[in-house]
């Protein structure tokens, strides 16, 4: 069992119901993979802030921008997600008091849901962006090394929706080629061709089988676009 905490909680069910959800309106890639140049655990090491480490990985991912763990822990603090928040509580507050960088505030956009048991939407969503789960850890736990390093790949979860967690699903397309992008080799005994997604957590990304994203998340968000920067 690894160190590492979690820190959400499940969004509120009316705002799941009410959720616009995102439309496939764009052709999508046969693979594709978000992947910044810097990865951090973003405090997620000794808080539960987890819901606001996605977002600092999202920054990172598509504008390039770094925020450091100190920002990333002193917005939690300040927006009451330091041990525990709801993924659209984030959300919400990242669209209007996001990220004070180097005289610029790094806003989110507008976000729709995400039907992440649709293989098709859910690939058109984070070509779009990282996708932001909110899933349950028990088994994500167990199978992330420490200290983490790109690479690691998870299969065969079952069902848990004790949602406590929140994550990225930042990439899709084969095993093998996802695996090359992260620096690591396509696990023995697995199709090397088989889709599957490249999700974020605990300072890494890893890969991990349709079937067990499905099997623990509970809900899904697209931001679009993933950054609105806005001058000081």
């Amino acid at each position: 069992m690894s160190s590492f905490l979690r820190g959400a909680l499940p969004s509120p069910r009316h705002r799941l119901a009410s959720a616009i959800p995102h439309a496939v309106t764009t052709l999508t890639p046969p693979q594709f993979l978000w992947l910044p140049v810097r990865l951090s655990m973003w405090g997620n090491a000794t808080y539960g802030d987890c819901t606001v480490a996605e977002e600092a990985f999202a920054k990172g991912a598509t504008d390039g921008l770094f925020v450091s763990d100190e920002e990333v822990i002193a917005w939690a603090r300040q927006n009451g997600a330091i041990n525990g928040d709801t993924l659209v509580d984030v959300l919400d507050k990242m669209q209007t008091e996001g990220f004070p960088v180097n005289g610029k505030t790094y806003d989110d956009g507008p976000f729709t849901s995400v039907n992440w048991m649709d293989p098709a939407a859910l690939k058109n969503a984070i070509f779009h962006g990282p996708v932001k789960l909110g899933v349950a850890a028990a088994q994500l736990q167990n199978s992330v090394p420490e200290p983490p390093v790109n690479g690691w790949f998870v299969t065969g979860f079952v069902e848990d929706k004790n949602l406590d967690h929140c994550v990225s699903l930042c990439g899709y397309g084969p095993v093998q080629w996802l695996a090359q992008r992260l620096g690591a080799n396509a696990p023995d005994l697995v199709d090397s061709a088989a889709t599957a997604y490249a999700l974020f957590t605990w300072g890494s990304i890893g890969i991990i089988t349709p079937e067990s994203v499905v099997a623990i998340t509970g809900e899904a968000w697209l931001r679009n676009p993933t950054t609105v920067i806005k001058e000081n």
